[in-house]
């Protein structure tokens, strides 16, 4: 009899978790689809710039607050329009032969998402730059239609006092501080 009573408890115990299980999502980026851009405040100009997503998925429990995952950026593939500003910012600045990556990990959202239209939700988690995990909190408008998601961002980046240089010389001076647009395009699945 005992063994009977043991396996209708754990036969419960897995049916009461499927629906926890099944809540999890998958938000997978597609990285043609999705950029981000810098934008530079220097004493004679903005600097504008972009880079390539090289991969991203993100999962997360939309009744929770759980969220793990990460979104790998190609450090190299910046492009701000003067090829010797962008030779600088990769060797100097991002120095991308030691470095080839930036990438942002997620560790936990508050908010509410909603299973369909905008959200706006603060995403906690590690931003890596140079090797070195920063803790950062970042904003995000989500949009959910069906299986498509796009989700965006804009937050400041202390990238001087995160350890890296500041590439100002001479009479050009530049910001010790950068911000970050984000345009993730992907789908979402369970």
């Amino acid at each position: 009899m005992k063994p009977i009573t043991t396996a209708f408890t754990v036969a419960f115990a897995l049916l009461a978790a499927s629906p926890v299980l099944a809540q999890r999502q998958t938000f997978t980026l597609d990285a043609k689809a999705s950029d981000v851009k810098i934008t530079l405040k220097t004493t004679h100009e903005l600097v504008n710039g972009t880079f390539h997503i090289d991969s991203g998925s993100i999962d997360y429990d939309p009744n929770g607050s759980s969220m793990s995952g990460t979104v790998v950026v190609a450090a190299g593939s910046g492009k701000t329009g003067n090829d010797s500003r962008d030779k600088r910012m990769n060797k100097e600045i991002l120095k991308v032969q030691q470095y080839s990556t930036v990438s942002f990990t997620a560790k936990s959202f508050s908010g509410t998402l909603a299973p369909s239209g905008d959200s706006t939700i603060q995403v906690a988690g590690i931003f890596t730059l140079l090797g070195t995990p920063h803790d950062i909190t970042v904003p995000m408008q989500v949009h959910i239609e069906g299986a498509g998601c796009r989700a965006k961002s804009h937050f400041i980046v202390p990238y001087v006092q995160w350890g890296l240089k500041n590439p100002s010389f001479l009479i050009w001076k530049a910001d010790n501080d950068v911000a970050i647009d984000l345009d993730l395009a992907g789908q979402l699945s369970h």
